[in-house]
């Protein structure tokens, strides 16, 4: 049976908002920015607009409020070609927004959640499940209504002959549980950085925390920055280190990764060959400002 999609990407999606300034800031003065821009943010639209940008049939579910931000979110998505029959709008919340404020090569951020954590389980629907030959879920731990259901999802997007991925991010909780080791064990590819892979596991290494997860996972990529990526397969393990390039923004860099990963491993690629894809996006990614900027279509 032909599939409708590659990939279905469920998860959340928000505005960022990007203040960049050659000043401090200070109590009760206005100060002037050098730059300021409204782009795409949010692991799962981020990797869902990039991985449509490298030739994949995508689809995302995901919930926006009935807002301005709202309407950006889903014509940016739109402008990539993304089935987006999923997106839901919720009318008692505001979409989500981060603001990020550069200071002098200093990065510092606040999020207003907003329509963040919403995604429901209901929300991912068998008919949708159905269409796609890949389930992939960005940021886990902020979906904090995907939680009670989320195992029994990957488990029957597995049933359904659907391969499986998963990005973490960080858990503002900092318990870092919420369920995911139980995710975890339907999972066929799993995206952790560095920080997230040791404090999952308690590891002092990464690949100790790689070995470990990879006990509930098929495939772990860790993702290491600037030193590249760690991979654990099959009780094998490899290092790529990352290519040389002047990073502009680190934005979806790790988003980036993904979309690059999945859009060989969808096509039969190896995992050596993934993870150079991998790479390649996330290369490509920090040469621009903002997570998709580096993927956008020429008019």
């Amino acid at each position: 049976m032909n599939k409708k999609l590659d990939c279905l990407v469920a998860g959340e999606t928000n505005v960022d908002l990007m203040i960049g300034a050659s000043v401090s800031l200070e109590p009760g003065k206005e100060k002037l920015a050098d730059d300021i821009r409204l782009v795409l943010g949010g692991s799962s639209s981020i990797t869902a607009f990039n991985l449509a940008a490298l030739g994949t049939k995508v689809g995302f579910v995901g919930v926006i409020g009935c807002d301005a931000f709202g309407d950006f979110i889903e014509q940016r998505l739109a402008s990539a070609g993304i089935d987006l029959k999923g997106l839901r709008r919720d009318k008692t919340s505001r979409t989500g927004i981060t603001v990020w404020f550069d200071e002098k090569g200093r990065r510092s951020g606040i999020t207003y959640p907003g329509t963040i954590p919403l995604l429901r389980a209901q929300d991912i629907s068998p008919g949708q499940l159905k269409l796609a030959r890949h389930l992939h879920v960005g940021h886990y731990f902020l979906l904090t209504h995907l939680h009670p259901e989320a195992p029994d999802l990957f488990a029957r997007a597995k049933r359904m002959g659907l391969t499986t991925s998963l990005d973490c991010n960080y858990d503002p909780s900092e318990k870092w549980n919420s369920r995911i080791e139980q995710v975890l064990r339907h999972t066929d590819i799993f995206f952790p950085n560095e920080q997230e892979a040791l404090l999952l596991t308690g590891s002092r290494s990464v690949e100790a925390a790689a070995r470990a997860l990879g006990k509930l996972a098929h495939i772990v990529a860790v993702k290491l920055g600037a030193k590249g990526v760690f991979v654990f397969h099959d009780g094998n393990s490899f290092h790529v280190p990352a290519r040389k390039v002047r990073v502009v923004d680190t934005t979806g860099a790790g988003d980036s990764f993904n979309a690059g990963f999945l859009s060989q491993f969808l096509r039969g690629a190896s995992v050596r060959v993934a993870t150079n894809a991998g790479l390649a996006a996330a290369t490509r990614c920090v040469a621009r400002v903002g997570g998709t900027a580096a993927f956008e279509r020429k008019p």
